[in-house]
């Protein structure tokens, strides 16, 4: 069986007035030095790394910018001389203007330089079909303007302790020993995508698991009951449709941890409050093992759009299960 490496990307972009006033849709290119080619920043995973963490980390390593992910564009499958076939996930990154300002980019031995150009010119400039096939995808979201994403989280929680004499409140389980580590690790993965709130249900096992990244983010955790499990048992979905509406009305990225039967209703009123289609993505997305979450990306200009696309997580090598859902 041929060798899979794995790697991961990112499509910069940016917008920029020029002299008339007009807004303009930029992407950022890179010149490797030794290839003499023209491609996206993108690079291998370091061992144990997971895709979001690797796009971010080599999107800043070759260009000098700090992004944080967009919508996933999709996956690049190609052989390499030695017979490995490379797997290489991307996705569309945002650069504000502060951002591009602050990049600490040197031309070095792998990069000899970055080319800010045009969105409608920048297909024709890369070297590989691969390559421009990524770019048609991306193209294909910036026309009815929905390439300016936020996205919603949906997390189950860690590995708890079972209910026992030694935990007999359910609300009041801890996390495992194995939780806690899974809780240190999806702290730099779902940092990745930008959060800019964290949501959890009020169960110990929930804040738990999102204090680590809480920690790394200096966010607080917004505590809310009607996340928890006690609640959704009430069968009383108002208040949790009541949050849910609230955050995509909202249009920044967060992350929302609850627990395995309620995450199909919170997908269903991301449905409900985007006006999406239903669909078998939504049992596939909310079906998660503990620790598991769904990244849901909606246009910040046109919520109203529907889901875009959901990346459901943990695979093997961080690798996401990405669909894209008809938007209306």
């Amino acid at each position: 069986m041929a060798k899979r490496i794995f790697a991961a990307g990112t499509i910069p972009w940016r917008i920029v007035t020029d002299e008339a006033g007009k807004s303009q849709l930029m992407v950022l290119l890179i010149h490797r030095t030794k290839q003499r080619d023209v491609s996206f920043p993108k690079g291998k995973l370091d061992p144990g790394e997971s895709m979001p963490q690797a796009a971010v980390r080599e999107t800043r390593e070759e260009t000098g910018l700090k992004v944080k992910l967009g919508v996933c564009l999709g996956t690049i499958n190609y052989e390499l001389p030695n017979g490995a076939e490379k797997i290489v996930q991307y996705w569309a990154a945002k650069v504000t203007p502060k951002k591009a300002l602050a990049s600490t980019f040197k031309p070095n031995g792998e990069i000899q330089a970055l080319e800010w150009v045009l969105a409608k010119n920048a297909r024709e400039l890369l070297t590989y079909e691969a390559d421009r096939e990524l770019f048609d995808v991306f193209m294909r979201l910036t026309e009815p303007g929905l390439i300016d994403t936020f996205s919603v989280t949906l997390l189950r929680h860690a590995k708890a302790e079972p209910r026992s004499e030694t935990f007999p409140v359910d609300h009041q389980r801890p996390l495992s020993p194995t939780g806690l580590h899974q809780a240190e690790m999806l702290a730099p993965i779902l940092a990745s995508f930008g959060p800019k709130r964290i949501y959890s249900s009020t169960a110990d096992r929930c804040l738990s698991t999102v204090a680590p990244l809480a920690h790394l983010l200096g966010k607080g955790v917004r505590e809310r009951v009607s996340l928890s499990q006690g609640f959704w048992d009430t069968g009383d979905l108002a208040e949790t449709r009541k949050l849910i509406g609230k955050i995509v009305k909202r249009g920044k990225s967060v992350v929302v941890c609850s627990h395995r039967p309620v995450l199909p209703d919170l997908a269903r009123e991301l449905v409900l409050a985007s006006g999406s289609l239903p669909g078998s993505y939504l049992d596939e997305a909310t079906a998660l093992p503990p620790a598991g979450f769904s990244v849901f990306h909606f246009s910040k200009k046109r919520p109203g759009a529907g889901i875009l696309g959901v990346e459901t997580y943990p695979l093997k090598h961080g690798a996401p299960q990405s669909t894209a859902p008809q938007h209306s």
